[in-house]
C-alpha cells in the first residue's frame, strides 16, 4: 500500500515538472526565436531577458520570503496562480502579435512569472516530503527534462512550418493542464496513517517534531538578504560562482539559434540541439538521489561547475553542428548534475525557516548570470559575433569555477568550524 502511494506522489508531482518544462521550453527555449520574429534585435532580445531576469532576482527572494513565513500564501498557491498567469500571458499575446511594446511588456512579465515560480515548485517537493508524501524529486525533475526535450524537438520542426505562433499555443495548453494538476495536487491530513497538518496550513513549519539538519526549527529566519549573508556566508559566495557559470550557460541557451545559424544551421536543428541536452538529463537527474548518497554534494557541485567550462569551451571552438551537438551533450554533466544536487545543498544547509529562500537564492544566482549575460551577450554578438560573444562567456564561466571550489571546500570548512 506504501508503495502505491508513493508511486501515486511521484507521477503528479512528475506531471507538474513535465508541464512546467513544456511551457519553460516555449517561453525561454524560444524567445530568441519569438522575439526576433516579431522584428526584434538581438540587443533588443538582451535587453527583454535581461529586464525580465532582474526582475525575478528580487521576486524570487520576496516571494519565498513571504511563503516561509506560512499563512494563505503557500507553495501550492503560488505554482498555481502563477501558472494561470502564463497562460493568460500567452493568451494576450496572440491578440497583440503586431504591436511591439505591449508584446515587450507581456513577454517580459511572462519570462519573470516563469522564473519567480519555479524555486517554489521545487520547495514544494520538500515540504510534501516531509509530511511523508514521498516523492522522487530527481526522477520528476529529470522527467520534466524529458518534457522540455520533447517539445522542443516537435516544436523546432513546427515553428519551421506554421510560424511562432504554435509557442503560444502549446504554452496555453501546458499551462492550462498545469493549473487543473496542481488544483487538486493537495496535502493530505492523514497519508499512510500518519496524521499531519491540512493543506490550508500546508507551508506551516512543523516545528513540534521536525528539526533540519543544523538547527532547531524555533530559530528566527533570516528575512532579509544582510542577515542571510550573515548566517551563511558560504552558500552566498557559492551562488557568486554559480552566477558566473550560469552566465555562459544562458548565453547560450538565450542565443542558440544565433549560434546554430552561425554554424550554417536551422530552428530545426535549434529542436534537435534543445532535444538532445535534456533528454540526456533524464537519466542523470532520475539517478542523483543514488550518487548524493556515495559521493559528498561538494564534489558534485565543484564537477558540475567544471563541467559548464567545458561544456563552452567546446560550443567557442566549433566549427560545425558536430561541435554543437557534442557541447549540448555535456548538459547530462553540467546543469543535469548542478539543479538537483544543489536543491539538495541548500535544503540540506538552511535552517528550517529558511528553506524555501534558500532555493529561491539558488535561482535568483541563475537568474543574476542571466541579467549579465543578456546584457552582454546581444550586444557583443551584434557588434563582434558569435566566437567573442562565447569567448567572454568562456572567461566567466572560468571565474565561476574558481569561486565554487573557494566556497565549498576552504570556506566551507572555516564555517563549520564557526559554527561548533
Amino acid at each position: 500500500m506504501e508503495k502505491k502511494t508513493n508511486q501515486f506522489w511521484t507521477l503528479r508531482y512528475t506531471m507538474i515538472n513535465v508541464l512546467y518544462f513544456v511551457a519553460f521550453c516555449t517561453v525561454h527555449a524560444y524567445a530568441g526565436v519569438y522575439l526576433l520574429d516579431k522584428g526584434f534585435t538581438n540587443t533588443q532580445v538582451g535587453l527583454a531577458l535581461a529586464l525580465a531576469n532582474i526582475l525575478s532576482v528580487f521576486g524570487q527572494p520576496l516571494v519565498a520570503g513571504i511563503v516561509d513565513k506560512g499563512g494563505l500564501l503557500t507553495n501550492r498557491i503560488v505554482v498555481m496562480f502563477s501558472s494561470l498567469f502564463l497562460l493568460i500571458g500567452a493568451v494576450l499575446l496572440i491578440f497583440i502579435s503586431n504591436e511591439k511594446l505591449p508584446i515587450f511588456v507581456v513577454f517580459v512579465m511572462m519570462y519573470t512569472i516563469q522564473f519567480i515560480y519555479q524555486p517554489i515548485m521545487i520547495a514544494m517537493n520538500f515540504e510534501y516530503a516531509k509530511a511523508s508524501c514521498k516523492i522522487n524529486f530527481g526522477l520528476a525533475r529529470g522527467m520534466g527534462s524529458a518534457g522540455f526535450a520533447v517539445t522542443s524537438f516537435f516544436l523546432g520542426k513546427a515553428v519551421a512550418g506554421y510560424g511562432t505562433s504554435v509557442i503560444l499555443y502549446v504554452t496555453i495548453v501546458a499551462m492550462a493542464l498545469m493549473v487543473a494538476v496542481v488544483f487538486f495536487f493537495r496535502k493530505p491530513k492523514i497519508v499512510i496513517g500518519e496524521i499531519i497538518e491540512s493543506d490550508n496550513n500546508e507551508n506551516k513549519s512543523e516545528s513540534s517534531n521536525t528539526t533540519s539538519n543544523n538547527v532547531l526549527d524555533d530559530e528566527e529566519a533570516a528575512n532579509n538578504l544582510f542577515a542571510f549573508i550573515k548566517r551563511y556566508p558560504f552558500f552566498v559566495v557559492f551562488l557568486l560562482g554559480s552566477a558566473c557559470c550560469f552566465f555562459a550557460h544562458n548565453m547560450i541557451n538565450d542565443f542558440l539559434i544565433q549560434i546554430i545559424r552561425n554554424l550554417g544551421g536551422n530552428e530545426a536543428q535549434l529542436g534537435y540541439a534543445t532535444f538532445l541536452q535534456a533528454i540526456l538529463e533524464l537519466p542523470v537527474m532520475a539517478l542523483i538521489g543514488f550518487v548524493l548518497k556515495k559521493i559528498n554534494e561538494r564534489h558534485i557541485l565543484v564537477f558540475s561547475a567544471v563541467s559548464f567550462f567545458i561544456k563552452t569551451a567546446i560550443l567557442m571552438f566549433a566549427t560545425s553542428l558536430i561541435g554543437m551537438y557534442v557541447s549540448q551533450s555535456f548538459q547530462m554533466f553540467a546543469y543535469a548534475v548542478f539543479i538537483p544536487t544543489a536543491a539538495y545543498f541548500a535544503d540540506h544547509m538552511m535552517k528550517e525557516k529558511d528553506k524555501v529562500k534558500g532555493q529561491a537564492y539558488i535561482n535568483s544566482a541563475i537568474t543574476l548570470g542571466g541579467v549579465f549575460s543578456n546584457l552582454a551577450s546581444g550586444k557583443l554578438l551584434d557588434t563582434f559575433g558569435v566566437k567573442t560573444m562565447l569567448g567572454v562567456g568562456l572567461v566567466v564561466c572560468l571565474v565561476g569555477v574558481v569561486i565554487v571550489l573557494i566556497a565549498v571546500y576552504p570556506m566551507m570548512r572555516k564555517y563549520k568550524k564557526q559554527s561548533a
